[in-house]
């Protein structure tokens, strides 16, 4: 589990096909590598990666056909910026929301603005994902946990303020740049499942269905 806190940004090193897939070698930049080890998981723009090989500067990650399919790694060249997350601890400071590092699926840039000091941007999410998203909530991006502002059928909006832009990958977003999103896993907007915004029909969640499974009172 991770926090969407990015604790600093790396960049791919360099990326080689084995065994029909591929595996990574990420520099980790200024992150501080004496508490990891083997098999420790760290979020690389949000996806949840093993570490199979480790020195001070550089782990190497496996990444399967299916992470492949459906997060934006396979995408990256050599020397591409990564929002890096070690995994949480259970003393750490939940400053973010729960994160999985299990990516649902890949958004897309839909528009940039200044807006005072901050920057606004309208991402826009496959269909099978918007009624996940309500405004106030939580989502994942890259990695970075963030406060929705509004939700307009697949698009929503996000205000990036100045220390995030600095300290993460987010800075580097244009119109059509493709971003990792995963949907707050906190019972996964109830309130937006039961409208069945969406493709699927009506819901079969009802107000007494939550009350019978102990979500209401």
């Amino acid at each position: 589990m991770f926090t969407g806190i990015i604790e600093t940004v790396g960049s791919l090193a360099r990326q080689e096909t084995t065994g029909g897939d591929m595996r990574l070698h990420i520099d980790v930049g200024d992150m501080d590598m004496v508490d990891v080890a083997l098999g420790d998981s760290i979020a690389v723009n949000g996806v949840c990666l093993t570490v199979v090989e480790l020195t001070k500067q550089v782990f190497c990650a496996d990444v399967s056909n299916e992470t492949l399919a459906r997060t934006t790694l396979g995408q990256l060249k050599p020397g591409a910026p990564l929002n890096l997350e070690k995994a949480m601890q259970l003393t750490t400071r939940l400053g973010g929301h729960l994160v999985s590092g299990h990516v649902d699926g890949i958004g897309r840039v839909h528009s940039r603005l200044d807006d005072g000091r901050s920057v606004r941007f309208t991402i826009e999410v496959p269909k099978d994902l918007a009624k996940y998203i309500a405004a106030k909530g939580s989502v994942c991006i890259d990695g970075v946990s963030l406060t929705v502002n509004l939700v307009n059928s697949a698009c929503f909006d996000i205000n990036i303020v100045p220390h995030t832009m600095t300290k993460t990958i987010i800075s580097n977003y244009k119109e059509s740049s493709s971003v990792n999103i995963e949907v707050d896993i906190v019972a996964r907007y109830l309130e937006r499942l039961l409208l069945a915004d969406g493709d699927k029909g009506t819901s079969n969640l009802t107000l007494a269905s939550l009350y019978d499974a102990g979500f209401t009172v």
